[in-house]
């Protein structure tokens, strides 16, 4: 009888990157859903994705969480109504208070304090100048903290060029928390030559953990054949991660789980950068290191640029439970 050998799998280096996955938002509003499904019991209602990622909303859905994309979906009820992490206008708070509704706030701290920062510009009779993506739901809240036309969004250096402002003399920035930072330096770059006396934000916009994972994957890109970005496609933050790792030299491939992998690029690759955006969950990431490694001979490297230790209190209505 003729005994195939066996055949071996090709080794792979995986340059695992820390700190990646979920910050301290993210673990926030996850757990504010968690915490109010057990508190008032199901339904609750989130408006929006409580974050940006398929797994997790799947995952709430199955615990009895309700998803709405407008506070009309909402049925008079004393169910609670979460609002997600990336925040939303005051337009839809005032709607929630006139329907009396049991509102719950899991807007991100860290993009509370740029909503902040955009209306004490706009009382101190500033014109607001918000960098980031038109129609991210960050941008839409924090444009409607203030009236129609207080803030002008601005996406790109050519935006900064065609700038019309009457008063140019009495203007100050604030940014999307989940932007490049490369990029979004180059803006603000061309914000500060064009406007010299425009006032910046005290502390940088950009949340530490969009900041942290991006510098993990500017360490690993450059010695990795190809790189894994687990996220959603609709997270800003994860999109981003993508785009550093391509431009720090290597192929990157955003996935939302095992599935979406395509194998097809990745058959000669001997070495692999796997990041997480911040709103994905270690599972996936998990997962997608045991189909490497049904197809590899892999070993595996942490690649530490960060500590995290940040923590945020639930919303006040929540933290009895807690």
């Amino acid at each position: 009888m003729n005994v195939q050998p066996r055949r071996s799998k090709p080794p792979l280096k995986i340059l695992l990157c820390s700190p990646r996955g979920f910050c301290a938002g993210v673990v926030r509003a996850i757990d504010a859903v968690e915490r109010a499904l057990a508190q008032f019991g199901p339904p609750v209602y989130v408006r929006h994705e409580i974050v940006h990622n398929r797994y997790v909303v799947e995952t709430l859905k199955a615990k009895g969480a309700v998803f709405v994309e407008d506070l009309d979906e909402v049925p008079d009820t004393h169910a609670p109504v979460i609002f997600s992490a990336h925040g939303v206008s005051k337009a839809v708070s005032a709607i929630a208070i006139e329907r009396n509704l049991l509102a719950i706030d899991a807007t991100c701290p860290l993009v509370t304090k740029v909503h902040r920062e955009a209306e004490i510009h706009w009382r101190r009779g500033r014109r607001v100048l918000l960098v980031g993506h038109s129609g991210h739901p960050e941008v839409v809240g924090t444009m409607g903290q203030l009236p129609p036309g207080a803030v002008v969004l601005v996406e790109s250096v050519a935006d900064v060029t065609a700038l019309q402002l009457e008063d140019e003399s009495n203007l100050a920035y604030v940014t999307q928390t989940t932007l490049s930072v490369d990029d979004s330096q180059i803006i603000i770059e061309a914000l500060t030559r064009r406007f010299p006396h425009i006032i910046c934000p005290h502390r940088e916009d950009i949340c530490y953990a969009t900041t942290n994972r991006q510098a993990a994957v500017k360490r690993v890109a450059p010695h990795v054949d190809a790189v894994i970005v687990v996220g959603s496609p609709n997270s800003s933050n994860s999109q981003r991660l993508r785009e550093v790792a391509e431009r720090s030299g290597a192929p990157a491939q955003l996935v939302q789980g095992k599935g979406e992998i395509d194998w097809s690029v990745l058959g000669a690759v001997r070495s692999l950068g796997i990041t997480a955006g911040a709103s994905a969950p270690e599972v996936l990431v998990e997962e997608i290191m045991e189909a490497f490694a049904e197809r590899y001979e892999i070993s595996i490297e942490t690649v530490f640029t960060a500590d995290e230790s940040i923590s945020f209190p639930l919303p006040k209505e929540l933290r009895a439970i807690a």
